[in-house]
Parts: C-alpha cells; structure tokens; sequence
C-alpha cells in the first residue's frame, strides 16, 4: 500500500500538477497540506473520478488538509477536540484547520500541517510549541487505544542537522531550534520511527526548497515533511522516498511528496523488542 503526503501550497493552483502526480504513481492514500480552501469549495470530482475518496477540512486562503484515499475511509476525525477526553482546552486551535485523520486499512492516517512559528521570538513560536503538545496528547490517548498509527504531513522542522543543506547557518533558528526538536521528539518518544531514515541515513535529502535565491536549482533544501509510522509497522515497511520531480514543474509547490511503501497483507504484527536495532533494517 502506498501512502503519500505533499504539501501543495494551494490545491486550485495545483491541482492538474497533483492529478498528474497521481497517475504517474498510483497511491493508495494521499495526505495533503496547506490546500487553502474552505471544504465546499475542494476540488473534490477529478479525485472520484480517479477512484478516490476525499475528506477535507480546510479555510479560506489558509492552512487547510485532505486525505484522498482509495481504500474507505472510517471515524473521520477534524481537529483536537473530537479527539479528547481530557480537561485542556484545545479551543484555541480550531480556528487554523492544520489535522484530519481517518481509519484506513486498519491504521489511523493521522495528516498534520504542523504551525510554521515564524521566528524564536514571535507569538507563532509559542503557538507551535503548544500546538505539537496538543499533538502529543492527541497521539498518547490513540496509544493507550492501541492503535497503529501513520502520523505525516509537512512538520516545518528539521529533526537534525543531517535534514538541512547549511546547518552551520540555520541550526538554532527556526525550524532547526533546540525547542522544537525537543516538542517534535516529545511527540514521538521512540513509539513512531522516521521511515526515511530507516533507508537513508546520509544528509542530502530535501523535501522543501525556498522559491527565493534558486534554492531548488541549487538544492539547498531542507527535510520537514515526514512519514512516522508505529515502531510495530516498521517489519512491513518496504521503502520511503522522497519524489524531488514534481519541485521542477512550471508554478510548483515549494515541496515535494514523501511516500512510503507498507505491505499490510497480514497485520499480525511482530513486535521489535530491541529497540536500539529499528535502524539497522
């Protein structure tokens, strides 16, 4: 089963350049970020007429998510507040549509479009950070549910130096700071695993290049948007890569698609028990 995820920076803009996307690969799910468009207004016909389901949850010239999916989708959930049975208050985030997830396949799609921040020093920064704890409290009620879990969609954070092409320059700034790879690994710790990194361990490998200063023809890019799959998934992973092609189209997205290829013919997973050995697949 392919699974994808893509930030396209407007779906009206791109939509002939994700359609041909789709027919060159064939996923079966694909998360999409940053559509930018509220949910009446989804392109949502030339995905059915491909064989896709579609389930949005979007705004007007912001944000906004979708998951496309050709398998059926089940307990479509929007936002954090469905998602809870705590005392927190998480009315302050339903006003930026940045999280849909669904049961597919008998996994839980879970597609973010993680706040940028802005800058350490801007009330964005401070939003992010609360933002990615809401997340984390989200995926802990979904943990003691036992669910497996694909979390993925444009993080806008490099987990380390080896995920930016001049750390020397951007490590400690934003999307590369100490606080938000400390937020991101408190989402994750150690239950989910960088499925690009189980194949890839060098640097040199970007999913978002700036449109300012030829940064795509230069390949100075970044790596901000992940695949995380449940360390129980990780026996039927059978690749992830990253398609750099569609970052070279006239009017692209700033990012490219990320995939993950999971053989889910039998979900009667094993469990890794030696934790330290996830990496050496």
């Amino acid at each position: 089963m392919l699974i994808a995820t893509w930030n396209v920076n407007s779906i009206r803009t791109r939509l002939s350049q994700i359609l041909d996307w789709i027919n060159r690969v064939d996923p079966d799910i694909l998360c999409l970020q940053e559509t930018k468009v509220i949910d009446d207004s989804f392109p949502i016909e030339p995905f059915q007429d491909l064989g896709y389901s579609v389930e949005v949850y979007g705004q007007k010239s912001y944000n906004g998510v979708a998951i496309i999916s050709k398998i059926k989708a089940e307990n479509i959930k929007k936002g954090f507040q469905d998602f809870t049975d705590s005392d927190q208050n998480f009315e302050i985030f339903s006003q930026q549509k940045r999280l849909i997830s669904a049961d597919i396949n008998g996994i839980k799609i879970i597609n973010v479009y993680v706040p940028n921040g802005s800058s350490l020093e801007s009330d964005k920064f401070e939003y992010k950070i609360n933002w990615l704890n809401c997340l984390t409290s989200l995926l802990d009620e979904q943990e003691k549910k036992g669910k497996l879990i694909c979390l993925m969609g444009d993080f806008n954070i490099a987990p380390s130096n080896l995920d930016i092409y001049n750390p020397k320059k951007h490590e400690g700034g934003i999307m590369a700071s100490d606080t938000e790879r400390k937020a991101l690994n408190n989402v994750l710790k150690g239950r989910f695993i960088d499925s690009f990194r189980i194949f890839e361990k060098n640097p040199g490998h970007w999913s978002w290049w700036d449109y300012r200063n030829n940064a795509y023809d230069l390949n100075k890019g970044w790596r901000i948007d992940h695949i995380y799959i449940s360390k129980e998934l990780v026996p039927k992973l059978k690749s992830c890569v990253i398609d750099s092609l569609p970052r070279g189209n006239s009017r692209p997205s700033d990012h490219a698609p990320v995939i993950i290829d999971l053989n889910l013919d039998d979900l009667n997973l094993d469990f890794y028990e030696d934790e330290d050995n996830f990496f050496e697949i």
